[in-house]
């Protein structure tokens, strides 16, 4: 805790102690049970009101919030009158300076270009962060975040929200007891984009807008911008399509990904992958292919024997397995985990004959008190939350790596080979024109 929040919470036990040392109250002697006393809320501001940042927001409502930025106005319009109290600006950097003594932690709900100078300029301020997923729009982001995070001693937490929840422990819980055997193979898939036949969640796979209409009177552009290459304001970007540009967003991979593949690198111990691969519908310079697979290998883990995994997105799946019995299944989402002794779908056992001799085994990891009060728990001095930045790096490096192999300019070369990756040089080995993917230049005037 820095001390701007000790001193916050120490008092005076009696007129006769004021020259003796000052005494931090416990929770329960000043609140009831369940209870946050009023001198141990958090002070919290939001980079981000509208949008996903309103959710986050309102999961912490019952601390204080103190102060929201967004560029936004009309986005934001929700927020701002549920906590008319807190002071409102559209500069996150103006906000950070001017309200810094009156801020113990801070979320990051922006666009994925936004993420790492915004988390940064908090955590190096001192300030405890939660940053939406996938933490940060390069892989470089990631690592950097993750170092000045454990440097500066903050709480972080990832938005990833079911990594708190209890199918991710059961996940683990069925694996470690062998409920497939060693697992070696994962499939993972997402609709995103794409949804249904006619409807998108965002469009990728198209080009840049040719068109220039007026900038909207509530939006800074240049603000919502940020570190990104300058281009004309147009709806396609804002306020939400931006995740499938690559200027601005992660595509399918980006987004979904720290959610669905949080569970698998949980229950098989996964860390750096040591190689990826992808195949994708056609690819532009403007925005993620609509469709892709992208092809992981892990090495051995102690015990654990190596792990393919393939991510499918815009629709594409896995073959359906032949042990699921016909009329099921495997929706246009999920995770199937392959072992030596049988298959998984999420948390069900295939066939259903295997699934019924199956004795699930009693829960043995800790459960969450819920995501956002894992993060508030941290700030207040409780055990790192379960997506805090040390795991959250790692996990949002591999994502975003696979999101190199899907450049167009590197296509052809990754057609014919894998990408070879070296976490501890920082660096793909085999296609150094890669490397410049890892991270990108900023516009000027932001920096990390």
């Amino acid at each position: 805790m820095n001390k701007n929040n000790i001193s916050r919470r120490q008092f005076m036990g009696s007129a006769a102690a004021t020259t003796a040392a000052f005494t931090i109250v416990p929770r329960h002697v000043l609140g009831g049970p369940g209870q946050t006393p009023p001198s141990e809320k958090l002070r919290i501001a939001s980079i981000g009101a509208g949008g996903r940042a309103s959710g986050d927001i309102e999961a912490v409502s019952q601390e204080e919030i103190v102060a929201l930025c967004d560029v936004d106005w009309r986005n934001a319009a929700g927020s701002f009158k549920r906590f008319d109290k807190a002071k409102k600006y559209k500069d996150f950097r103006e906000m950070l300076d001017k309200e810094d003594k009156n801020i113990d932690a801070v979320i990051v709900a922006t666009p994925d270009h936004i993420h790492a100078v915004a988390a940064m300029a908090a955590i190096k301020r001192g300030k405890h962060v939660y940053c939406e997923k996938p933490l940060t729009h390069s892989v470089y982001e990631a690592r950097k975040l993750a170092e000045a995070a454990r440097e500066h001693q903050v709480a972080t937490q990832m938005g990833n929200q079911g990594q708190a929840s209890e199918e991710t422990r059961r996940i683990s819980e069925f694996i470690g007891a062998g409920a497939i055997g060693k697992v070696r193979r994962v499939h993972v898939w997402t609709d995103r984009p794409m949804q249904g036949l006619l409807n998108t969640y965002w469009p990728q796979g198209v080009d840049r807008p040719g068109d220039t209409p007026a900038v909207p009177d509530t939006l800074d552009w240049d603000l919502w911008l940020g570190p990104a290459p300058e281009r004309p304001y147009h709806p396609a970007y804002a306020p939400f399509k931006w995740r499938g540009w690559w200027d601005f967003g992660t595509g399918a991979l980006g987004d979904i990904g720290c959610h669905a593949l949080d569970p698998v690198f949980r229950a098989l111990k996964l860390g750096a992958p040591t190689s990826v691969e992808a195949t994708s519908t056609l690819v532009n310079n403007e925005t993620y292919p609509a469709a892709s697979m992208v092809h992981y290998d892990f090495p051995a883990r102690g015990d654990l024997p190596p792990v393919k995994l393939t991510w499918y997105d815009g629709g594409m799946r896995p073959n359906r397995p032949d042990e699921l019995e016909d009329g099921r299944s495997i929706g246009d989402n999920g995770t199937l985990y392959v072992g030596d002794e049988g298959l998984m779908l999420g948390t069900t056992i295939i066939p259903e004959a295997k699934r019924r001799e199956f004795k699930p085994p009693d829960p043995s990891i800790p459960r969450s008190p819920g995501h956002h009060a894992e993060w508030i728990a941290a700030c207040k001095g409780d055990k790192p939350a379960g997506s805090n930045f040390d795991w959250a790096g790692p996990l949002a490096e591999a994502v975003l790596l696979g999101n190199i192999a899907l450049r167009r300019s590197l296509k052809e070369k990754v057609v014919r080979m894998k990408l070879q990756w070296d976490p501890e040089a920082f660096r793909i080995t085999n296609l150094p024109e890669a490397n410049e993917y890892l991270h990108r230049e900023y516009r000027k005037g932001w920096s990390l």
